[in-house]
């Protein structure tokens, strides 16, 4: 089939080429309209009952407020001054009421806790009206009628933390695309030694990105879509788009050379090299899939982005490069800068000999044959020391998004920080109860019921307090007080001691708040990530069995992939919860990690990590077709892909190291845990367990039970042109 579709990409090149640029152009123009489409937040599970809440309270009572707060502050006026209360009065008082609903001040309310211990400072908190899109061009129309004469002026609150961070997000991909383009652009020409062949690869890339930035507008139109899968779009549809490339590109490169021109050239690259890249491409499609078993809105949006990159880049690999390759033929290393790199390294470069085909013979073959003759010492050692790696994993505590993601010095982190330290606590709790009651509030039956339940709610122990800020018909909204950490261990277990609380007779309790919010999240990952664990590791097992014809190189790859992803994880906690390296990297630990992450990086590393697996072992599977000799299979298998799977990880790391510099902490998060699990990955594993383990397994590494290995030989589809080799046959299919 792929030998197939590779004549006809030779035959039509130039309507291949026609068509992909009329999609690019489509692409350019329609697609970017999605970054005004997407939203941000999505953390929450829509269907849980602090959401069910929030719903609730909102419908019947309205919107609470909290939308921005506006921090007034002087040096030598105190609120007491008449001056102080006009300053304020009057900037507030010339806000349009079609954008601000309501406006809480102490100059209104007399509230003790919107003033500063010195007196010298205080806040407003706004409602503002409509969605949350129309709530952000309602801030972005005030703001800069929200100072207050010869008072220092500072905003924050929940809108503006979120304009703030999605701000962030596009100035971070903006920052990292100019960073890494022109390194990409250098290590690719120094990689294939021609500006022709290093500029494949690259359009490869803008057409993934392209094309996915259009499918997620298209997701925007039926469904939120989350600003921050731009993001994985990015990372994803750089990053696989070169590897496919660099892939696709170094195959051609052997081949014609070998074959008597450039259509069989083409073929023969399609019915190997193609194949590999469309089992990579729909494995690691499938990982990212397990994302849109979650409700999240941010998960959801991962795994539509992801899976958009992935295909889009898989399928311009499988069409727009090789036609691209039929017009150059040959011509794939013109403007070669060959002869300049040998003068400056004095002999071929690596990354120039990982583009040849050089047999059993190399470094890297070397490197297999010394890890083969001591495959237990290496097989212990290594698993040990990526055990090890993954313990601080143990101690996680998952927590939220908060101010924190932002970097200091943020100016609405800087107002939400301020008035935690210099304002007394506030009596709105991190905890709510939605009540609603079968009599009317003001109703004598309704008003018992109702405090009966708030003084029952108020002796739960833990609960520092709690009062009715808001009744109308038969809902009340209660606040409920809790002195310490709103994000941690107690104050989550808090909440499912105040949802025992018995309900008003005939009445409902629906509690939640940013508390309950953490403590519902949680418990929606923990039910549903096993399901996507079942549903990755089995597509997975399946798509690699169709591939390589074995029971256990599959389930070998997904331990290997869990080795990977534990070091990963282990790093992360290490990092991030624990705080070591945040003056180097830059941001302020939190003592938990965001729950979200670590499986969007499962998903992620998860797909990336078997990427590097099919190509692998798609090698060591042709050579063992041809030879029948399991050790000479894995050291030729390692000696041809090594260098391109380095050189390959070199640029997947340039793309993500760029977005290890996001100033927004969880985008770090995600940046700095693919980098340890791909340089793991990469090196340790694909380079010092896998030959070891092969080694181990010796002629089981391509066993299968009778009836599953007569449907791969009749349904397979292999790395070589024929048969494997008879004499070795009963090898091939597992008998014993």
């Amino acid at each position: 089939m792929f030998e197939a579709l590779g004549r006809v990409m030779y035959r039509r090149r130039r309507w291949v080429v026609a068509l992909a640029l009329a999609f690019v152009a489509f692409a350019g123009m329609w697609g970017s309209g999605v970054f005004g489409a997407m939203t941000g937040g999505g953390f929450e599970d829509p269907g849980s009952e602090s959401s069910q809440a929030s719903e609730v309270a909102e419908r019947e009572l309205g919107r609470g407020g909290g939308d921005v707060v506006v921090l007034y502050s002087s040096g030598t006026l105190t609120v007491d001054d008449p001056a102080y209360a006009d300053a304020v009065q009057q900037s507030l008082s010339a806000l349009p009421d079609g954008v601000v609903e309501e406006s809480v001040t102490f100059f209104g309310t007399g509230a003790p806790q919107l003033v500063s211990e010195d007196r010298r400072a205080t806040y407003a908190v706004l409602t503002l009206s409509g969605d949350e899109d129309q709530r952000t061009e309602g801030l972005e129309r005030i703001e800069d009628e929200l100072a207050a004469p010869g008072l220092e002026t500072q905003i924050g609150g929940a809108t503006t933390i979120n304009r703030d961070i999605n701000e962030r997000v596009s100035a971070d991909i903006a920052r990292a695309e100019t960073i890494s383009l022109p390194i990409l652009a250098v290590l690719l020409v120094i990689i294939f030694g021609s500006f022709a062949a290093a500029g494949l690869p690259l359009a490869i890339g803008v057409v993934a990105i392209l094309g996915s930035f259009a499918a997620l507008r298209g997701f925007s139109m039926v469904t939120d879509v989350s600003i921050f899968a731009v993001n994985v779009v990015t990372i994803t549809g750089l990053g696989l788009a070169i590897d496919y490339g660099l892939f696709m590109v170094s195959r051609f490169r052997e081949e014609i050379r070998r074959q008597p021109d450039t259509e069989a050239a083409l073929a023969r690259t399609m019915a190997t090299a193609g194949r590999t890249v469309a089992v990579s491409g729909v494995t690691v499609a499938v990982s990212l899939a397990g994302l849109l078993i979650f409700p999240q809105v941010f998960l959801r949006s991962m795994g539509f982005g992801g899976m958009s990159a992935v295909l889009i880049a898989m399928l311009a690999a499988l069409t727009l490069l090789p036609a691209l390759l039929a017009m150059l033929g040959p011509k794939v290393d013109a403007l070669s800068v060959r002869p300049w790199l040998r003068r400056v390294f004095r002999r071929p470069s690596p990354a120039m000999v990982a583009t040849k085909a050089v047999g059993e013979h190399g470094a890297w073959a070397r490197i297999a044959h010394s890890v083969m003759r001591r495959p237990v010492v290496y097989t212990v050692v290594v698993t040990a020391v990526l055990v090890v790696l993954a313990l601080p994993f143990l101690g996680v505590q998952f927590g939220g998004v908060d101010e924190r993601a932002l970097p200091e010095g943020t100016e609405s982190r800087v107002v939400t920080e301020t008035i935690r330290a210099d304002f007394p606590p506030s009596v709105d709790g991190p905890i709510d109860a939605v009540v609603t009651l079968a009599d009317p509030v003001d109703s004598p039956a309704g008003g018992a019921a109702l405090q009966s339940y708030v003084d029952d709610v108020a002796s739960v122990p833990g609960v520092e307090g709690a009062a009715v800020v808001d009744a109308a018909g038969t809902t009340a909204h209660v606040d409920i007080a809790y002195a310490g950490d709103p994000l941690s261990t107690g104050a989550r277990a808090l909440v499912g001691d105040i949802r025992a609380v018995p309900a008003p007779a005939g009445g409902e309790a629906l509690i939640g708040g940013p508390t309950a919010a953490l403590e519902d999240l949680l418990d929606s990952l923990a039910a549903l990530l096993p399901w996507m664990a079942v549903f990755v590791v089995a597509t997975t097992f399946v798509l690699l069995f169709l591939a390589f014809g074995s029971v256990v190189l599959p389930v070998k790859a997904v331990v290997m992939n869990v080795l990977s992803l534990g070091a990963s994880f282990g790093a992360l906690v290490w990092i991030f919860q624990d705080g070591n390296l945040s003056g180097v990297l830059d941001f302020t630990p939190t003592g938990f990690v965001e729950a979200t992450q670590p499986i969007l990086v499962l998903a992620i590393v998860f797909g990336l990590s078997m990427d590097y697996e099919v190509f692998l072992m798609s090698r060591i599977r042709e050579q063992y077709d041809l030879t029948g000799d399991n050790t000479t299979a894995v050291a030729t298998g390692l000696q041809r892909t090594g260098g391109i799977i380095t050189s390959a990880a070199l640029l997947l790391l340039v793309v993500i190291g760029a977005f290890s510099l996001s100033g927004i902490t969880f985008i770090k998060m995600i940046g700095v845990a693919m980098l340890i699990a791909i340089v793991v990955d990469a090196t340790v594993v694909r380079v010092l367990l896998v030959p070891a383990t092969m080694r181990l397994l010796g002629r089981a590494n391509w066993w299968a039970p009778g009836p599953l290995a007569r449907l791969y030989i009749r349904y397979g589809i292999r790395e070589s042109d024929g048969d494997p080799a008879p004499r070795r046959e009963p090898e091939l299919v597992g008998a014993h």
